[in-house]
């Protein structure tokens, strides 16, 4: 006899990740005013873990720990559980995300965090195993000495968590203003070059991450500068991650990042705004140079994303799963035998040979399609055949058991492919990438907004939820300044000049200049952080400073320029420390130093 598991608190939410764990053993409780004032009541530390649906590494920890009876006995006993879905709530994640990298030096997801009932952290990680292993210390060990801390020693612990939590302010929010100086563009050519991998591209070994961004920028300095050395770094990039496994050459679209410096084995999850940001890089790259290669790119891209990401009412989804039947990238592997049995010997010989699909395999023994060793010219007979394979094969896939989708719609997301939609179809003078942009933006407008004019975060089965933060009223009219341009239909460029006023309205530091992340409107959480590293995502305020000047420049907005200048000098220390690690922002810089010439 089974005996049906009973819900906790999670199944009351839309977040997907959260419903994941809605049958949890752990009494989950939703970030709310209720979980804190139990813990206050109850005397207990809070435990709270912050991933997401797609995250490989987070269903590893959810299947060794939280779905064990050990493990959710000891937190049931002795903690308060929260679960956060990070891409719900970026607010709650940057905050405790910045404590974690303070903490350990490193960050990563699922966030492990244990903190005070007045939501002041004293201890971080990432995944952390049930026991002991991979040179981490086991999950069951550190809660069982952290109870045995609270009771014996608690001021070390809040003592710890106020100190904490004043630093993180400071790194936070305290900057000296600080004028960029003239040579910041050549300063961050330079620290790119630096860093710059010449084997394979991109600009580190492994892990190795797209970061688009980094090729825009390096575009647009090539524009300036013309040397011949940063366009190499960026063709040279942008065709090595397309010959990669990070690419699916069976379905299209990226994955994540890769976990060798070859761009071979890929972190498998898709995700909407790494296919939207590469969008944008190759469809530049096009515009740039003419390369037919990038403009095919591109329009595979967009393939993948239309077929697998948008919704029946017009928004697009979040992204793909790394796994499938519980394994990381089963759904995306071949054998040799399985190739040829889908096409044949003369068709699967030609394939596999084209593919590196190889009986030793190069992943596990199986293997990820690529073409990172095939130089071969091949003859448009050859082009055809192997493409009337590809789509066999994908026939053939779409039959195996497909990986997870997260079916929420996130705004600012949304804006970032509506930007590359609205750009796409500009180029390649497509009428289709316009119509999906126009589609999603209207999406957008007419659900994410309430009749006051404020911009929502989320869509989910019917629900609209959170309000906006910096990167949802950024991005979207990011998308919308982009999808005039490619339409010259001026609503557009209104509703993102509406928008950008309400941003400046709610999000603008009226003391030290820059943009918070959530709203002077939303929930106080114990931070109000501002953020500018440019990293998997572009920075809310670099994205917004881009969108103050072409919109200031279009719409002769001078007071949307001088927000510009504010924001380069509120930051202006933390970028002179590492200015290729703001590149987005950099974007932003070099067209105002533009519109000054003019």
């Amino acid at each position: 006899m089974t005996t049906k598991k009973m819900p906790n608190r999670l199944i009351q939410e839309k977040s997907p990740y959260l419903l994941q764990h809605a049958y949890n053993p752990v009494d989950w409780l939703p970030w709310c005013e209720e979980a804190f004032a139990k813990a206050k009541a109850e005397d207990k530390p809070i435990f709270l873990s912050i991933g997401y649906s797609t995250c490989h590494w987070c269903h590893v920890m959810a299947h060794e720990s939280f779905e064990d009876e050990v493990v959710a006995k000891i937190l049931n006993k002795s903690f308060i559980s929260i679960k956060v879905d990070r891409e719900e709530r970026p607010d709650i994640d940057s905050i405790y995300m910045s404590f974690c990298q303070a903490f350990n030096g490193s960050g990563g997801w699922p966030l492990t965090i244990v903190m005070t009932p007045e939501g002041e952290p004293f201890f971080a990680g990432t995944y952390i195993p049930k026991h002991a292993k991979y040179n981490l210390g086991g999950l069951i060990d550190i809660l069982n000495r952290i109870v045995e801390l609270w009771h014996s020693d608690r001021k070390s612990f809040t003592d710890y968590a106020l100190k904490a939590k004043e630093a993180l302010d400071k790194e936070l929010n305290v900057a000296k203003p600080k004028v960029l100086s003239e040579d910041i563009i050549a300063k961050a050519v330079q620290e790119l070059k630096k860093s710059f991998e010449r084997n394979y591209g991109g600009f580190s070994d492994a892990p190795k991450f797209p970061i688009p961004h980094n090729l825009m920028f390096l575009m647009r300095a090539y524009k300036m500068q013309k040397e011949e050395a940063l366009l190499h770094m960026v063709e040279h990039t942008l065709k090595s991650m397309y010959r990669g496994g990070i690419f699916d050459h069976i379905g299209f679209g990226f994955s994540r990042y890769s976990t060798d410096k070859k761009w071979l084995v890929p972190h498998f999850e898709k995700m909407l705004y790494d296919n939207a940001l590469l969008l944008l890089a190759y469809t530049e790259g096009y515009e740039l140079t003419g390369e037919l290669m990038y403009k095919e790119v591109a329009e595979k891209i967009i393939s993948y994303v239309l077929r697998a990401l948008l919704s029946p009412q017009g928004g697009f989804y979040c992204g793909e799963d790394a796994d499938s039947e519980g394994v990381e990238g089963k759904f995306y592997v071949w054998t040799v035998d399985e190739v040829k049995a889908v096409l044949g010997e003369e068709r699967g010989e030609l394939f596999c040979h084209s593919y590196d699909i190889t009986t030793d395999g190069n992943f596990e023994g199986k293997n990820i399609p690529n073409l990172i060793h095939n130089e071969e010219e091949l003859s448009s007979e050859q082009k055809k055949m192997l493409e009337e394979s590809r789509k066999l094969l994908f026939e053939h896939r779409e039959k195996r058991i497909h990986p997870h989708k997260d079916d929420k719609i996130l705004t600012y997301w949304n804006g970032l492919i509506i930007a590359a939609l609205s750009y796409a179809g500009r180029i390649f003078k497509s009428e289709e990438y316009i119509s999906a942009a126009r589609t999603g933006a209207n999406f957008i407008l007419n659900t994410m907004v309430d009749e006051g004019g404020r911009l929502y975060s989320r869509f989910r089965d019917g629900e609209v939820e959170h309000k906006g933060y910096l990167e949802d009223y950024a991005n979207i009219s990011y998308g919308l300044i982009e999808l005039y341009e490619a339409t010259l239909e001026e609503d557009y460029l209104r509703s993102a000049e509406r928008l950008t006023s309400s941003m400046l309205e709610l999000f603008w530091d009226f003391e030290h200049g820059g943009l918070f992340l959530y709203g002077s409107d939303a929930e106080q959480l114990i931070l109000r952080p501002k953020e500018i590293y440019d990293g998997a995502l572009p920075s809310g305020n670099s994205v917004a400073a881009y969108n103050l000047l072409r919109l200031g420049s279009i719409l002769e907005r001078q007071d949307f320029i001088d927000h510009t200048e504010k924001i380069f000098e509120a930051f202006g220390e933390r970028i002179e420390k590492i200015p290729s690690a703001h590149c987005f922002l950099l974007l932003a810089y070099s067209y105002n130093k533009k519109l000054k010439k003019l």
